[in-house]
């Protein structure tokens, strides 16, 4: 009986990484016929993950803690940071993403990375080269991941083969108007009256090595900014304890609006002026709002590796 190979996203699942779990499982298994492709994801999965599963009738993945063991796939991330726990002592055999390449592996394995706005968008295009059906409840699923990764094409992230994509996968699923429908998810995403500071921050949060020490960065998208105001000081004070407990070098958390394109900043960091050089603004309390910053990938890592990683 063959061995089981997991297919996983990175620590703090978002949608892009839980939909391209449960995608490319199900691709893995119908290109070769089998079923021991199984999809799992590394933590709890957030509030729109888990509207859009309900929406389109997937269960939830059982979440993997160790990988050490066990045969992987990873979806969505590379970087060792990023990844669940134990992947030193796992089997990795195979690598899909769009984000930087920081890899390592002492084996040949393949290794799709395309740089388009989402994980899904690349995934989708598997399915279509390989003339695989997409049903559509699937098509629902991958399209709401690519419209969230791509803040419904607003992100400098977004390609024009991920707009294609949309298009195909829009007219499957049978949505007429995908950009009202990514709307729906954004207003589900950026509900966080019920959350604690500490959750809000973690709900879509990614941390990275860089030579000065380890980063987190958080994001929150919002239809609208104001609504969060409130809140600041509590997301303050919950980042500069998290800071302290998992000896971060820097925590940093940025609250988009999705409408007006630019995102707030709050910052714990052993260098703030580090952050005001990358960005070229100044810090008030700790705060700074951008325009025109919209993207963790493209935007905020890059200004930040050039500062603390040189």
């Amino acid at each position: 009986m063959q061995e089981k190979i997991y297919v996983i996203g990175h620590k703090s699942p978002d949608l892009d990484s839980v939909a391209g779990a449960i995608s490319y499982a199900q691709f893995k298994n119908k290109l070769e016929g089998v079923n021991f492709y199984v999809p799992v994801v590394a933590g709890i999965i957030n509030k729109e993950t888990e509207y859009v599963l309900e929406k389109f009738g997937f269960e939830k993945p059982k979440i993997l803690k160790d990988l050490k063991n066990k045969k992987v796939i990873l979806v969505d991330h590379n970087e060792v940071s990023q990844s669940a726990d134990g992947r030193e002592g796992a089997e990795i055999v195979e690598v899909l993403d769009h984000h930087k390449v920081d890899f390592k592996y002492s084996e040949l394995i393949v290794f799709k990375v395309l740089p388009w706005g989402a994980s899904a968008s690349i995934i989708a295009h598997c399915y279509f080269k390989n003339n695989i059906k997409i049903n559509k409840n699937l098509a629902g699923l991958i399209l709401s991941a690519i419209l969230v990764d791509t803040v419904i094409t607003k992100s400098p992230t977004c390609t024009e083969k991920d707009k294609e994509i949309i298009e195909k996968l829009a007219e499957i699923a049978e949505i007429k108007d995908w950009k009202e429908y990514g709307m729906e998810i954004f207003k589900v995403r950026s509900s966080v009256s019920d959350l604690s500071p500490k959750e809000i921050i973690k709900s879509d949060f990614k941390d990275f090595v860089f030579k000065v020490g380890r980063f987190g960065i958080g994001q929150v998208e919002t239809v609208n900014l104001e609504e969060l105001n409130s809140l600041e000081d509590n997301l303050l004070k919950s980042l500069n304890d998290l800071k302290k407990s998992g000896d971060y070098h820097s925590i940093i958390l940025f609250i988009t609006d999705i409408i007006k394109e630019g995102s707030r900043f709050l910052v714990a960091s052993e260098d703030a002026s580090g952050f005001e050089k990358a960005f070229k603004v100044k810090l008030k309390n700790n705060k700074v709002y951008i325009d025109k910053i919209i993207s963790r990938k493209k935007q905020v890592i890059p200004k930040l590796t050039k500062i603390f990683d040189k």
